[in-house]
């Protein structure tokens, strides 16, 4: 019998504090990516659509990265290094959401869909 899930509202940060967020989600799956800049990050990550998600501080200490075709938007704080987040690809409405950015968040008993991004660059 599948899980039940409500959506609930986390709250999420890099390392130094200077970015916080949060989402809205009931984490129906988490993923992982092969392509070139995710293997190296090797985030778990969770969809959400782009309503779903707030910055509540630090916008100005986030930097973005591009490549390819520059339609994906890798979000990185300036300060600490840490990945909290990403504009996706494919579907640029939603952002991937690191998941190990989360407060009081577990993984466990989530599907992991492993995506294959590589074939895209």
């Amino acid at each position: 019998m599948p899980l039940e899930r409500t959506i609930k509202t986390y709250r999420g940060s890099c390392q130094c504090q200077a970015v916080q967020f949060e989402i809205d989600t009931d984490f129906p799956e988490l993923t992982t990516c092969d392509c070139s800049i995710c293997r190296r990050k090797n985030a778990l990550m969770v969809k959400v659509h782009e309503s779903a998600m707030r910055i509540l501080d630090g916008e100005e200490s986030l930097t973005i990265f591009q490549f390819h075709t520059h339609t994906a938007k890798h979000y990185f704080c300036k300060i600490c290094g840490i990945y909290p987040f990403h504009r996706k690809r494919v579907t640029p409405d939603h952002f991937g959401v690191n998941v190990f950015c989360l407060e009081h968040f577990d993984p466990a008993d989530i599907p992991v869909r492993a995506t294959v991004g590589a074939d895209m660059c």
